[in-house]
């Protein structure tokens, strides 16, 4: 599959073959939804808690004598519908995570890559190595190949300067190729990768790799 090449300047400079088993596989939304709902369900701590009338700190004593008074009958202060009182089936600290086999979630990256060049929001760039981490430098890249639209810039660990520009960009978020992930690649309305980070992509995520 031939793909465009852009510039920094947002021009067309060459063509280049994107492996058709990473950027031209079979679409499964399926298996992109539980890749998703996998890393947002990692991502939560689980570590919210509540006291239950038992833990409250309070009195045990009987709060008021039970006939008499025209209330309803009580034995203590801790009942959950008293302010105050522990909290009736609340939250305890639990794990959220989720496990999902290496294969599918290579093939759930697979099928988001082959969804943006279908979609046409990848753009290949021939360069974005910077020599000092500038975020006006960042921001004029990224206006020149996307426009004011939000992007993710794909890059390697060695590009620590291009991540370092778009730090501050607040419509746009750089991210090291082997940590691609369904969700940051569907956050964006573009996804900007730059040929290096285009070769590291093509050795992890392809099906020989």
């Amino acid at each position: 599959m031939e793909f465009p090449v852009m510039n920094s300047a947002g021009k067309q400079v060459s063509q280049v073959e994107l492996p058709s088993d990473v950027f031209d596989a079979k679409i499964n939304v399926g298996l992109m939804h539980q890749a998703f709902v996998r890393q947002m369900a990692n991502a939560r701590q689980g570590s919210a808690s509540t006291l239950s009338r038992g833990q409250i700190r309070a009195t045990g004593a009987k709060w008021y004598r039970q006939k008499g008074t025209g209330r309803a009958r009580h034995g203590a202060q801790s009942a959950p519908i008293f302010v105050g009182g522990g909290l009736a089936h609340g939250p305890k600290p639990r794990d959220f995570s989720k496990r999902m086999p290496k294969k599918m979630r290579r093939g759930a990256i697979r099928s988001t890559l082959s969804v943006l060049v279908r979609d046409e929001q990848l753009v290949l760039v021939d360069s974005l190595d910077t020599d000092a981490p500038k975020t006006r430098e960042m921001k004029r890249v990224i206006s020149a190949l996307v426009g004011d639209q939000s992007a993710l810039l794909v890059v390697t660990s060695q590009q620590k300067a291009v991540r370092k520009g778009v730090a501050n960009l607040p419509n746009a978020h750089s991210i090291i190729a082997n940590y691609l992930n369904v969700r940051d690649l569907l956050k964006y309305d573009k996804v900007i990768m730059s040929l290096d980070a285009l070769e590291m992509v093509t050795r992890i995520w392809s099906k020989e790799g």
